[in-house]
């Protein structure tokens, strides 16, 4: 709903544009890919350098997974991330929903529904991670705009 709220580049709205379902499907590809393979290291990191268990693997992946809607952020505008500034439901939603997954797992409602409070080494390589996403992300998108006309 958030999204819908979202502040809109003045260069997006100078002209009229129309959909362009090539350039939804490129998109589409290039950041899916970018997200599987955030996914595959941090499930390569959880299992083969850490060692989690199943519960500590499930949370942390959970964590990652969800604290990664930062890149909703970065993916909204063709600017920097830093240099176009979201609407402030979408911010505030998006940090609210990064604290309160960072927040759930040391909760009494973690353990009935398979999670639990995860070493701070489960953390902070989970923190690492998303940083190197959003790092990623805004790389990606760059070269994305640099091929793609929209």
């Amino acid at each position: 709903m958030a999204i819908a709220t979202d502040n809109v580049d003045r260069e997006m709205v100078e002209k009229p544009r129309r959909w362009n379902i090539q350039f939804i499907r490129q998109f589409m590809m290039t950041f899916g890919i970018l997200y599987s393979v955030f996914d595959y290291l941090t499930f390569g990191v959880l299992l083969l350098l850490l060692h989690a268990t199943v519960i500590q693997f499930r949370t942390g992946w959970f964590l990652e997974s969800v604290s990664a809607s930062i890149i909703v952020l970065v993916i909204r505008t063709r600017k920097p991330f830093f240099r176009s500034k979201p609407g402030k439901y979408l911010l505030m939603a998006t940090l609210l929903v990064v604290v309160v997954t960072i927040v759930f797992p040391f909760t009494p409602l973690a353990e009935p529904l398979g999670f639990q409070a995860i070493p701070g080494t489960i953390l902070v390589a989970i923190g690492i991670i998303v940083v190197f996403h959003i790092i990623a992300a805004e790389m990606t998108k760059r070269s994305f705009y640099k091929r793609v006309n929209f």
